[in-house]
């Protein structure tokens, strides 16, 4: 299967109201970063408040349409990745293992996709279309 970069090809954009996401996803955080404070697991509080971190940071450099937010997504999608694979990793037998999967592919990978996307988006003249030929 070969890959071409195409200029002209029309590539998909992310709807407008996309670009609020960041920000609510580290908002979404915060009562997680409480219940995860009250119970001492500071490894797990460290990651979340780098992922806080990094959203904010990424919804700030969005709304200043800087070309900085292409690697912020990148961050972010860096970090949810990990965590998506730790959180996998540490998970006890059962339950735990089929919550960290849902919670990986429901939300911690789709964001990250997300957020590369969003980042992508905001480089001025960047190449726009993949066209895949098999």
């Amino acid at each position: 299967m070969n890959t071409a970069v195409v200029p002209g090809a029309p590539a998909y954009v992310l709807p407008e109201r996309f670009q609020r996401l960041p920000r609510l996803a580290a908002f979404g955080l915060l009562p997680w970063l409480m219940v995860l404070a009250v119970n001492h697991e500071t490894p797990w509080v460290v990651l979340d408040l780098a992922e806080f971190a990094a959203l904010l940071s990424l919804d700030a450099l969005l709304r200043r349409r800087s070309p900085a937010a292409l690697w912020a997504g990148a961050v972010v999608a860096l970090l949810l990745a990990g965590d998506a694979l730790a959180d996998i990793a540490c998970a006890g037998p059962g339950h735990a293992v089929l919550a960290a999967l849902v919670m990986a592919c429901c939300v911690e990978l789709p964001l990250a996709a997300v957020c590369l996307l969003l980042g992508r988006e905001a480089i001025p003249g960047a190449v726009r279309g993949v066209v895949i030929r098999g």
